[in-house]
């Protein structure tokens, strides 16, 4: 499966590094291998043009796709842009995060025939590598989810720091992954403060058809929040219209709408989702709609979104708490 994009060797590098040549024991040096430290020595982290853990990047993006309403393509765009992003080269590991469990069926996973997931790993009882599985997409790696995940919002109460359990987790494995994308769960509850304390950047998936100003104004509130108690690092990687049919004034003036009160606040991806049967019948066939559609409209521009995001260096005002964040749009 070919999506347009022209693979690269993977990017090699740690932060760490200082010397030249093959390292087995430092920091690793600038054009070495690096498993673990020194110039000439094992590597840790890496050199500025070393590879780490067997050629990865120095430390994922970690991306959670989140919004406080459901419908909105939310497990779409998690399925797809994992997909595209391991089309592009990159090493991606997926975290679904749902009880739901969708992102896990929808690639390639019978949810209910698993007896370790997520729900295990965050209560301790099995390792990261014990639950984690490969999927349909080659090269794509998943944390799956299924209903027990609900049990964790009132099992964790008890534990200490209980916010910063997800994030703990990752933390070890961003030297391995160039992206680690999680799919968070509608409700605002425990879980999805999870997702936000690990992650670095937020895309929020908006439906015309689900339009909701306030929901998307209490939900980048939410973030502002996590923001200054939780995760300084957050910031919103930007707002994805999805499910959109651009012929339509409904489409126009959502698009409109969220550019006019939120462009300071966050990037507004210029690629739209298009509404197509073809991403309905991916998900019923558990797949990714690339390998069920490849040369269709959705896949086109899940690819395009995938480019957008590998091309953001950010975007100065995703760190600040605009006004334009606390201020309720009107349709």
């Amino acid at each position: 499966m070919k999506l347009g994009f022209n693979r690269k060797n993977k990017k090699t590098g740690g932060e760490d590094g200082d010397g030249n040549g093959e390292a087995n024991g430092g920091n690793g040096g600038n054009n070495g291998k690096v498993d673990g430290g020194g110039n000439n020595g094992k590597a840790g982290n890496g050199g500025k043009n070393g590879k780490v853990d067997g050629g990865v990047s120095a430390k994922a993006r970690v991306i959670a796709i989140a919004n406080q309403k459901g419908g909105v393509g939310k497990t779409t765009t998690t399925v797809n842009l994992s997909a595209c992003l391991t089309e592009a080269g990159k090493k991606v590991l997926t975290v679904d995060c749902d009880p739901q469990g969708n992102t896990t069926s929808g690639l390639g996973i019978d949810k209910n025939s698993l007896d370790k997931t997520i729900y295990n790993l965050l209560l301790g009882e099995y390792s990261l590598e014990e639950v984690m599985l490969e999927t349909v997409v080659d090269g794509l790696r998943l944390l799956p989810s299924s209903i027990n995940l609900a049990g964790a919002e009132i099992e964790l109460i008890g534990y200490n720091e209980r916010e910063y359990i997800l994030k703990k987790l990752l933390d070890v494995y961003r030297y391995i992954y160039d992206f680690i994308i999680i799919d968070s769960n509608p409700f605002l509850g425990l879980l999805t403060i999870n997702a936000l304390t690990a992650c670095n950047e937020v895309i929020i998936p908006v439906s015309p058809q689900f339009w909701s100003a306030t929901g998307l104004t209490d939900l980048i509130d939410t973030i502002n929040k996590i923001k200054r108690k939780l995760n300084p690092k957050i910031k919103i990687g930007g707002i994805l219209l999805t499910i959109c049919d651009e012929r339509t004034t409904l489409y126009k003036n959502t698009r409109e709408l969220v550019e006019t009160n939120y462009s300071g606040t966050a990037k507004i991806f210029n690629t739209a989702i298009p509404s197509t049967t073809k991403v309905g019948e991916a998900n019923y066939y558990s797949l990714s709609v690339m390998e069920h559609d490849p040369n269709g409209k959705a896949s086109i521009a899940y690819m395009n979104i995938a480019k957008e995001v590998l091309g953001n260096v950010g975007n100065e005002n995703n760190n600040k708490e605009s006004k334009n964040a606390t201020q309720t749009a009107t349709a």
